[in-house]
């Protein structure tokens, strides 16, 4: 597939999309169905910049010979998305949060992996498995704040998650470095794998509506009718927006005998 390059400018405004983490209720009552589904990305992959590490030669280190790059898009041959994060938008019954915490590594100088799903409640772990130090920096607007640093290999990181919000999480040692925790009020939510699939179990039956969030190509929607005990499939594509053709420009043209000005394209 050709690849042209692609600007990631617009990441930082699209890293504070509202989610949806609540709404009007739409669940169904009485049973429950899997919601399956594929996310692909249509046209030229985008070329994800490259990352000069040089600033820490432990992390420098790890990419002899190798080219360090942003893992803003994962994109397969056959056009498979990754790390889109495809979650049902409602307001359902009150389910407890997970006993086992979400974990986030720092692996070879990156998050891994960069979209993470947790619900409100949930502790989030994270790891730093590089031989050099890590600061983990959350960007929060919903009390989910902290600011810590972890040296090489050292103990993990926990934190209790406290309310809903799409978290943007970042390192103050390698700008690089950057994550997104998906903070849910429901367990009905998933992150596309290497292939674009992605499942979501024991959804309430109904019409359910169903976002799917990319970092950079933003939120996309689709209603779907989940049935008892049955699989319901919902495929999103994205797909970069064609730029609008350049106007040309308006000259303008003096006619002497009329003393008037026409313009022309």
């Amino acid at each position: 597939m050709k690849k042209a390059m692609f600007s990631c400018a617009a990441a930082a405004a699209a890293t504070l999309v509202t989610l949806g983490i609540t709404s009007t209720p739409i669940a169904g009552q009485g049973g429950t169905g899997t919601i399956v589904g594929h996310v692909k990305y249509m046209g030229p992959t985008p070329v994800n910049p490259i990352i000069r590490m040089g600033a820490d030669p432990r992390c420098n280190k790890l990419y002899v010979g190798k080219r360090p790059m942003a893992q803003t898009f994962i994109v397969g041959a056959d056009g498979a998305f990754a790390n889109v994060l495809v979650n049902v938008d409602g307001s359902f019954p009150n389910a407890p949060a997970p006993t086992a915490p979400a974990v986030l590594n720092q692996k070879d100088c990156q998050y891994v992996p960069r979209v993470v799903g947790a619900r409100i409640g949930q502790t989030l772990q994270v790891k730093n498995e590089d031989p050099t130090e890590h600061n983990v920096h959350s960007l929060s607007k919903a009390g989910n704040e902290f600011n810590t640093t972890q040296p090489p290999n050292g103990m993990p990181f926990e934190v209790k998650l406290k309310a809903g919000e799409l978290l943007r999480i970042s390192c103050d040692n390698h700008t690089w470095m950057t994550a997104y925790v998906a903070i849910m009020d429901n367990p009905y939510y998933a992150v596309s794998g290497t292939d674009g699939t992605f499942t979501i179990a024991n959804v309430p039956i109904g019409k359910q509506s169903v976002k799917a969030w990319h970092e950079v190509m933003g939120m996309q929607m689709q209603m779907v009718d989940v049935q008892a005990g049955k699989t319901t499939t919902v495929d999103f594509t994205f797909a970069p927006t064609p730029k609008p053709a350049a106007s040309a420009p308006v000259h303008e043209l003096t006619v002497p005998s009329q003393g008037a000005l026409l313009a022309f394209r």
